[in-house]
């Protein structure tokens, strides 16, 4: 019998000696760009003690290298869930924030810093430098923006309309909006393509692989208590702190914004059932945008291959599950993202995502775009396991 490891059918990954220093210094093209800090800036890192001090220390350097001044302020770890009173002074000061805070998105200190024109970049997603050596960090982030823009496109224009997400598990959840809401959420600096720290106000994602939500608060400016019209069932694939895909169809429902019932009879139904009811969505389908992403690495915050999801839960207490599984998690035990791989997402009659194609994709401005850095077939849909 002929072993499989005869058959040699695909070439063999090129040798680092041939492509490890230009991947690098792609990577690196891609840092600086988003990192767009400028002389004499005053520039504020909000880390944790569990943070890689080689991240620190690369922005720390593209800084001191541009002429601007640099604080860094640590916690113990990034589940800091409102801004601390002692650190309130200092990001006052600051023209430029890189954090690893949970609160960075949603805190009313930081959005009213932001409203006054501070840049922020949330590093997420790059907590070990190493992290500047994969396919997803020298991806060109023009491709990543127009990949926003083209997907915003698809967004119905003057009229209300329904953001549907359905897939063959059977789920079938909607989310109103109105054009005000829709035009409001669209104007955000990721959703017109920007994905570096250049624009007043602005708040980006480094490594640029976790694009703008298809839907979250900031379509009603942030109001907490705003009520979006939402309803129907998710049945997610997988969620953050799980090893291992669900076996059993497990149905999360809700209620407008909050979770009603989970339903389903295996441990891990029962997990979640005590996890997510009572809690609010806040994410309606955080979205991949970086086509070299690995599409089965959910953790720390779902998937960011392009066309997977993950619908951000915020819980009505903590989660004892999350504090035994997931103690260093970058977020606080009470929050948990539910996953969908394979998803169809409707914006009223025109489609977002098909099975789980982000059609952004093959859209003519991307592909025109991509063929800029090389084959864009390959670029764009030669994805990452």
């Amino acid at each position: 019998m002929i072993p499989t490891s005869a058959y040699i059918g695909l070439p063999p990954p090129l040798a680092d000696s041939v492509v490890q220093t230009k991947h690098f210094f792609q990577a690196l093209d891609n840092f600086a760009k988003v990192f767009a800090i400028r002389p004499g800036e005053r520039v504020l890192m909000l880390t944790d003690h569990l943070l890689d001090t080689r991240v620190v220390d690369a922005v720390v350097g593209l800084a001191r290298a541009r002429g601007a001044q640099v604080r860094v302020y640590a916690e113990p770890n990034s589940r800091v869930t409102a801004v601390p009173e002692p650190v309130k002074g200092l990001l006052e000061q600051a023209d430029f924030v890189v954090s690893t805070w949970f609160c960075s998105i949603e805190d009313p200190f930081c959005i009213a810093m932001r409203k006054r024109g501070q840049r922020w970049v949330k590093i997420t997603y790059f907590r070990n430098l190493d992290l500047l050596h994969t396919p997803q960090a020298r991806f060109p982030n023009e491709i990543v923006g127009a990949l926003c823009r083209a997907t915003a496109r698809r967004y119905p224009q003057g009229e209300h309309f329904d953001l549907r997400f359905t897939d063959s598990r059977g789920t079938d959840f909607r989310i109103g909006f109105t054009p005000e809401t829709r035009d409001t959420m669209l104007a955000s600096n990721r959703w017109r393509g920007v994905t570096t720290a250049e624009e007043p106000g602005c708040y980006v994602h480094y490594l640029p692989t976790h694009g703008p939500n298809l839907w979250d608060r900031t379509a009603v400016r942030n109001d907490h208590a705003a009520k979006t019209p939402m309803s129907g069932v998710i049945y997610p694939q997988w969620a953050v702190g799980f090893a291992k895909p669900f076996e059993e169809r497990i149905a999360v429902r809700f209620e407008g914004e909050y979770v009603s019932a989970v339903e389903g009879e295996s441990d891990e139904a029962e997990i979640l059932r005590d996890m997510l009811v009572g809690g609010r969505m806040i994410e309606g389908g955080g979205c991949g945008f970086n086509p070299k992403a690995p599409r089965h690495t959910v953790y720390p915050a779902g998937s960011n291959a392009p066309g997977a999801l993950h619908f951000g839960i915020d819980l009505a207490k903590p989660s004892d599950y999350i504090r035994r599984v997931l103690p260093d998690w970058e977020e606080p035990p009470v929050h948990m993202d539910l996953v969908c791989l394979d998803a169809t997402v409707m914006a009223g009659t025109n489609t977002l995502i098909d099975q789980g194609f982000l059609c952004a994709l093959r859209d003519p401005e991307v592909v025109e775009i991509a063929a800029r850095y090389g084959d864009p077939v390959e670029l764009l849909e030669a994805g990452v396991d």
